[in-house]
């Protein structure tokens, strides 16, 4: 601590901190007190969010060293997604006055898709541009745990759940239930596993600065922080919906696509620094790619088993909330990217392969989003399949490429064992009384 260089470092941090406290705080004052114009008042809620989705990530990071691994998987994988939460349930609350359901799967579908098909991609090239750095050689892969079987699995069925919903054609509190009992026995099974002992070198410069904080101010000051930054979403939560309505109609884009591709783009920005800093550093890249796995997890269970609570609430009875044609597409290309990463991620390998394919399938998205006039297959043109929607293409080619990288990693996956083996110890350390 009596480092200079160190003292310089650690008030540049809190200088930092201090500013984005300021810059979230004074931001939600403005727009909750002043009638501003409508792109004004869209500038002050982005920054509001995003610099206090900087501290949400930044106060849980620290917290980690303070409380039980379980508690601060709990903390860490709630305050994650409060963003998101606060977009989400904004939207479902409207819809449930208004009856009107076109944007309450916008914001669902657009965070996961950006986060695997664009997320994990970004983490494999940067670590692979800093590998070059460090190495002088091309990285080849990421390589996960076994432990890590425990997000893969919870990912696999979260996701898969979106085929329940569709074919139901309808989300309801029924899958409230399922999804969120999910999200519970997932932090559950996190409970036991053996925490990830990290030091404080391999943590941002402000999360670092909280955690050398004198004992005694440690956590009043995390939770302050936390409460503080929560405090500021929720309460710009309305006015950045409103204002991401009046920015689209300027620009001249359809409020679906905005509150899709733009909102999670802003809630979802303090994972991805987090995520980019780490891997930078190399050594710590599977963990970057791990953090955007649970966060995806985080958004397929806790995140849509609200919608349809906020939704009847509003609403003042159980309504479901019923699919169209839109929806059922979205749906089911996030579905489909999530298991073409899945299939990726079994053999606990992330290839330069995997990474290209999914970068460029979730860059299509943005090609072309019109009808594709398939060609007639069979004698004269028997089998003809018409035309399909340019999404539902990509959505059944990731499907493919799911099938097609089980398939040719088959004899060397050893998921379902590695699974059995960590849930077995992690049930067997729980049952021994386990480590806090």
């Amino acid at each position: 601590m009596d480092d200079p260089a160190a003292g310089t470092a650690t008030r540049r941090a809190w200088a930092v901190i201090g500013g984005l406290v300021l810059l979230s705080s004074g931001s939600a004052a403005m727009v909750r007190a002043l009638a501003l114009p409508d792109l004004a008042a869209a500038a002050l809620c982005f920054a509001a969010v995003i610099a206090a989705a900087l501290l949400v990530s930044w106060g849980a990071e620290a917290a980690q060293f303070f409380v039980s691994q379980g508690l601060a998987v709990a903390v860490i994988a709630l305050l994650q997604v409060v963003p998101e939460f606060m977009v989400e349930a904004v939207i479902a609350w409207e819809a449930g006055k208004t009856g009107k359901v076109d944007l309450v799967f916008a914001n669902a579908t657009g965070s996961n898709r950006l986060l695997t098909g664009f997320g994990w991609p970004l983490v494999f090239f940067v670590t692979d541009f800093f590998h070059r750095r460090k190495h002088g050689r091309p990285l080849a892969e990421l390589v996960l745990r076994p432990e890590h079987t425990v997000e893969l699995a919870a990912l696999l069925f979260a996701s898969s759940w979106y085929l329940v919903i569709l074919l139901k054609g309808r989300l309801d509190l029924a899958d409230s239930a399922v999804l969120g009992a999910a999200f519970l026995g997932y932090l559950w099974l996190l409970h036991r596993l053996p925490a990830e002992e990290e030091g404080l070198e391999d943590l941002l410069p402000e999360p670092r600065a909280l955690v050398q904080l004198p004992r005694g101010r440690r956590r009043p000051a995390i939770a302050a922080l936390l409460l503080l930054a929560g405090a500021v979403m929720w309460a710009v939560a309305e006015p950045f919906v409103a204002a991401m309505g009046h920015v689209a109609l300027a620009v001249g884009v359809s409020p679906f696509a905005f509150v899709q591709w733009v909102a999670p783009f802003l809630t979802e920005f303090p994972e991805k620094v987090t995520a980019l800093y780490w891997s930078r550093t190399v050594r710590l890249a599977p963990m970057a790619l791990l953090n955007l796995v649970s966060s995806t997890v985080n958004q397929f269970t806790a995140l849509v088993a609200m919608i349809p609570v906020a939704y009847a609430l509003s609403a003042g009875h159980a309504a479901p909330i019923r699919m169209d044609a839109l929806h059922r597409t979205e749906i089911f290309l996030s579905f489909a990217t999530t298991l073409y990463g899945f299939a990726c991620l079994a053999k606990l390998r992330f290839t330069r392969a995997n990474a290209v394919v999914m970068l460029g399938l979730f860059l299509a998205q943005f090609a072309y989003a019109g009808p594709i006039d398939l060609p007639a297959l069979g004698p004269r043109g028997t089998f003809d399949l018409g035309p399909i929607q340019s999404h539902a293409a990509i959505a059944w080619t990731y499907v493919l490429l799911a099938v097609a990288e089980i398939s040719r990693h088959g004899t060397r996956l050893h998921f379902v064992a590695a699974l059995r083996d960590t849930l077995g110890r992690a049930l067997r350390r729980g049952g021994a009384g386990g480590e806090g």
